[in-house]
């Protein structure tokens, strides 16, 4: 069967084609914004990627065409497949239907942690011997690949509240039916889709609705949004994290990583791994509460743990030059932006932090976190910001020393211009940036 996905190098469409090529189909795709990690992971798999939206990219006609969240009305190839009444469904629909019925699904949601949680399930399951599937928006070292699809009952997933299709405004999690579920945390996000909190808790509260009785539902006790989703209803057994009458952490050596792992006031095991910052050990506890709930006894997860290589674009450094260290990150929301800075300073210590960031959410874009991005930053000895000038809004820089650019090429110069030996230089965006890792590494 022909599938052709609009979207391909999204992070979910970009994972659910490798699943399809996987199950024996012939796929093809296409995209408008093409860059690594994704661009280069479908090449390996020998999956073609055609640039734009083109009728003529769906000629002569697929079997079924896929089409992703970012797939608009006036988009030429939308408007094409209905014209010509080409077969069409959404990517979690089509995920649901032909893959993960019968199966065991552990799916983890949230604002924040996602693809860092999804990776570290998948690695204590592969660990375990229990050879899950799994699909996640990030490629995790320990696998080299974003997907994966075995014959194991349990399959792993990141999932996204953000809808589904132009056609199907529900939020993508919801056809996954878990059996385990994760909420990580919940804050406002996705402006572009979402009023306010509570219309994003309203999702939340729908996911509740369909976790079975016999499933688990394991949830970050630090957060009264997500407190605000659990009183509107749940039928199924829970398990807390973040608090002593739960599952908690103690940090053992905040500067190396390690650290214990209590459920209550029973010690269960202890990690020792090279992954930064207490947000990845809240990561963590929820991934060795899930695994357990699959049948993973938790010091196996926690030898497991201890053999994680980390993920992709989550403070991965990408290169050390001339002692200068350039580290990638996809943080996007003033949350995410704190954390992995706090945790790079913890690594850092007296050590200058250059933080470069693109202001590339769609969130982002429409100046929700204008107000709080300036104490999000707070962590870095200087702050490099690209705002191009279509954008509507001014970065505040109040209290920051902050430098702000309109085009990537100024910005590279600023920094080689700025940067020092010893110096931790911290990009953040949650899209390719123009490359801007590499040619800072080269350059340098």
């Amino acid at each position: 069967m022909h599938l052709h996905i609009l979207g391909i190098c999204g992070t979910f469409m970009g994972s659910l084609a490798i699943i399809a090529k996987q199950l024996g189909h012939q796929v093809s795709g296409s995209d408008a914004n093409v860059y690594p990690p994704m661009s280069t992971q479908l090449e390996q798999q020998g999956i073609a990627c055609l640039s734009g939206y083109m009728p003529e990219h769906l000629q002569p006609a697929p079997d079924l065409v896929i089409v992703g969240n970012a797939m608009t009305r006036g988009n030429p190839a939308v408007e094409y497949l209905l014209n010509q009444d080409l077969p069409y469904v959404s990517g979690p629909q089509w995920l649901r239907e032909q893959v993960l019925r019968g199966r065991w699904v552990l799916a983890v949601a949230g604002t924040h942690g996602k693809t860092t949680t999804a990776s570290l399930l998948a690695w204590i399951l592969d660990y375990a011997h229990l050879n899950p599937s799994f699909l996640i928006g990030g490629v995790p070292s320990n696998f080299g690949i974003s997907a994966r699809l075995t014959d194991s009952p349990f399959f792993v997933i990141e999932a996204d509240e953000y809808d589904t299709a132009f056609f199907d405004k529900s939020s993508k999690f919801l056809h996954y039916r878990p059996r385990t579920l994760i909420l990580n945390n919940l804050e406002y996000d996705h402006a572009d889709i979402f009023p306010d909190l509570a219309a994003i808790q309203r999702q939340f509260h729908y996911l509740m609705r369909i976790v079975p009785q016999q499933g688990l539902v394991i949830h970050n006790a630090t957060q009264p949004a997500l407190d605000r989703v659990l009183e509107q209803g749940c039928w199924t057994p829970r398990e807390a994290f973040a608090t002593a009458q739960g599952w908690h952490e103690r940090a053992i050596d905040e500067a190396q990583g390690g650290f214990e792992v209590w459920l209550g006031d029973s010690q269960q095991g202890e990690v020792q791994w090279q992954t930064l910052g207490a947000h990845n050990r809240a990561n963590a506890l929820a991934a060795i509460a899930a695994a357990r709930h699959a049948g993973v006894p938790v010091p196996v997860a926690c030898a497991a743990l201890s053999a994680f290589q980390g993920v992709k674009r989550r403070l991965e450094l990408r290169g050390t030059v001339r002692g200068i260290q350039v580290y990638d990150d996809f943080a996007h929301h003033p949350t995410a932006i704190a954390e992995t800075l706090k945790a790079l300073r913890h690594q850092a210590g007296q050590q200058r932090i250059l933080a470069v960031l693109e202001p590339r959410s769609n969130t982002m874009k429409l100046g929700v976190h204008q107000h709080t991005l300036a104490p999000s930053l707070q962590g870095a000895d200087a702050v490099f910001i690209y705002q191009p000038a279509e954008q509507n809004w001014t970065f505040p820089t109040q209290g920051l020393n902050a430098h702000l650019f309109a085009n990537t090429e100024t910005l590279l110069h600023a920094l080689l211009h700025e940067v020092r030996s010893g110096d931790r230089v911290l990009i953040m965006s949650n899209g390719g940036f123009a490359n801007l890792h590499q040619r800072l590494l080269d350059a340098l």
